[in-house]
């Protein structure tokens, strides 16, 4: 993963827990896209402060996920639903063109609909 999507999902896991100025900052710089130098002058300080800044935030970011790995998790809740998703809708087919089944069709889409509703509900969050 490209270290700016990477801290990018980190600190919408972990956001909350470091200071403001820290959160804007990595919003600024990774989301937003400013260099050093803009958000430096934007904030009035020196652009070696506002690496400093983000470097610090960075390793609290990735220290917060080694120990508690929310975003791994959800990574792999996230592809684990996809492939139950995948996998009831290969049955669903198969049923189609070989028994036809109603019960199988049934439960298929039951399967399929709550890991696409658990897949939204988690994106939501």
């Amino acid at each position: 993963m490209a270290k700016s999507l990477e801290i990018s999902l980190l600190l919408d896991f972990y956001g909350e827990m470091l200071t403001k100025k820290q959160r804007d900052f990595l919003d600024l710089y990774y989301n937003e896209d400013l260099s050093l130098s803009e958000i430096a002058e934007n904030e009035g300080i020196t652009r070696q402060g506002v690496r400093d800044a983000i470097k610090r935030a960075e390793a609290q970011l990735f220290d917060m996920e080694s120990k508690l790995n929310l975003a791994k998790r959800f990574e792999t809740l996230k592809k684990g639903l996809a492939e139950i998703s995948e996998c009831a809708e290969v049955i669903y087919r198969y049923n189609l063109e070989h028994s036809l089944s109603m019960e199988i069709n049934e439960n298929c889409a039951k399967i399929k609909s709550i890991a696409d509703y658990l897949a939204e509900d988690e994106s939501a969050d």
